[in-house]
């Protein structure tokens, strides 16, 4: 039985190459996760699992160690064909209550697109495990501002890789991820990645 992670990081990257693999491997070092045996899980951030910045996280990596992972994927060999990845993740208030990471790859999407799309999905399985009552039709601006009135949900953020397949017919991967440490290494406050809180844009 694994440990509980105790904190994570959120990462991205974006790699071209002849090869759909090799252009994976590319993104995954534009991601600084490429050393590491990933094995991919589903969508729950452990209670009380803190989140720390890319650099504090990557510098605990080590070669070849089996690390899990939340990730999305997308790949092209189209050209200008657009893809996108992105992560999304949403926190209770209450640090004893866990949280949701969601997963989301398409084509055609902007950055504000998915990045809205990701982080409505986190924040909205969140809400609805909460007991937060909220229109599931209702826009994502109008959600956010239910669920910041809730008092119950402290934050949402999201990562996202976007990129337009490349002129040549190469293959382009776009890769996004949730990375999950079993070492807190956020003593100090460098390592801890600032909180977002839910807010409606202006």
């Amino acid at each position: 039985m694994f440990p509980i992670p105790k904190c994570a990081f959120l990462t991205r990257g974006i790699g071209t190459h002849r090869h759909l693999l090799t252009a994976f491997e590319y993104a995954l070092r534009a991601a600084d996760i490429e050393q590491q045996n990933l094995v991919t899980v589903s969508s729950i951030l452990p209670p009380g699992c803190e989140l720390i910045t890319p650099a504090a996280g990557i510098a605990t990596l080590s070669p070849g160690e089996i690390t899990f992972c939340v990730m999305a994927r997308a790949e092209t060999n189209e050209p200008g064909r657009r893809i996108a990845a992105g992560i999304g993740l949403a926190r209770p208030k209450d640090p004893a209550r866990y949280g949701y990471i969601s997963e989301h790859h398409g084509f055609g999407m902007t950055e504000v697109e998915i990045r809205d799309y990701v982080e409505d999905l986190a924040a909205t399985m969140l809400a609805s495990t909460l007991g937060i009552e909220f229109n599931a039709d209702a826009a994502w601006d109008e959600r956010k501002r239910v669920y910041e009135m809730s008092d119950l949900i402290v934050d949402s953020l999201s990562v996202t890789a976007v990129a337009e397949g490349a002129a040549n017919g190469d293959w382009t991967c776009a890769v996004a991820a949730t990375v999950f440490r079993f070492t807190n290494p956020a003593a100090s406050p460098d390592a801890v990645a600032p909180a977002n809180p839910i807010q409606t844009q202006p």
